[in-house]
């Protein structure tokens, strides 16, 4: 592995394209697999979607897959690892814009105006699959599957900020963010009542418009109700049931 840059420059370190070793179906991370199972698509009909795919990384906590401003040329799906979205007000302060987990696509907010908004900054040891954007436009053009679930990708992004719309307490809105992590680690297979929590309670605080203190608060006191375990960042959901009855005016229907 090559030795790690100083923090915060941009790092992309082309790797061999490695996949989970089966011959017909694609990465269980892949941030297509759902929409190629779902048609019946693997490997041989998405051939073209698998050559598009270059494997960068990985970047260490801290360092940033692309900032502000850079030119938007390719869109990064998570292989492992974690994300965090994010921008600076004319002031200076930090303001988190989302977080992205394995299997998730971070960069389909600068499909216009064709530069990135943010900076997307590693959480942990994260690695990425990159995909042209214009080649994987043209792809989707040709394959119908693949063309629905980036439309998809992109309503989902569009609608990741109800967890802050509205005035609700701190409460439901760290109870709607657990559910909502759980629930998309139970779309990529993963466990969904037990996690790591890559993200520090400052930037949980953050993106949810609280004060630290708030955060550290409310997870105190769900863990001395029962809803959760917690130590350090290693986090149990015990009441997922009655966590999603708390956050159900932020959660989809």
């Amino acid at each position: 592995m090559p030795p790690s840059p100083p923090t915060g420059r941009l790092r992309l370190v082309p790797q061999a394209i490695t996949d989970d070793g089966d011959a017909t179906r694609f990465c269980s991370s892949c941030a297509f697999a759902e929409a190629c199972v779902a048609v019946g698509y693997g490997k041989p009909e998405l051939l073209e979607l698998h050559c598009l795919v270059e494997h960068v990384g990985p970047f260490r906590a801290g360092e940033h897959v692309f900032r502000t401003g850079d030119p938007f040329r390719a869109i990064y799906a998570v292989r492992f690892g974690s994300v965090k979205t994010r921008m600076f007000d004319r002031d200076g302060n930090e303001q988190v814009l989302g977080f992205y987990l394995p299997g998730e696509v971070v960069g389909l907010n600068a499909i216009y105006p064709e530069h990135f908004p943010c900076d997307a900054v590693a959480l942990e040891d994260t690695q990425f699959c990159r995909f042209s954007f214009p080649a994987m436009s043209a792809l989707a053009s040709r394959q119908p599957a693949v063309q629905q679930h980036l439309f998809r990708l992109i309503s989902k992004e569009l609608g990741a900020v109800s967890l802050l719309a509205g005035d609700h307490s701190a409460d439901e809105r760290m109870a709607a963010f657990l559910i909502d992590l759980s629930s998309r680690y139970a779309a990529r297979g993963l466990p969904a009542t037990r996690f790591h929590l890559s993200m520090s309670r400052g930037d949980i605080a953050n993106y949810l418009r609280l004060a630290a203190e708030t955060v550290s608060r409310v997870l105190g006191r769900f863990r001395s109700q029962g809803l959760i375990a917690l130590e350090g960042r290693e986090l149990v959901l015990l009441r997922e049931d009655s966590l999603r009855e708390l956050g159900a005016s932020l959660l989809p229907d």
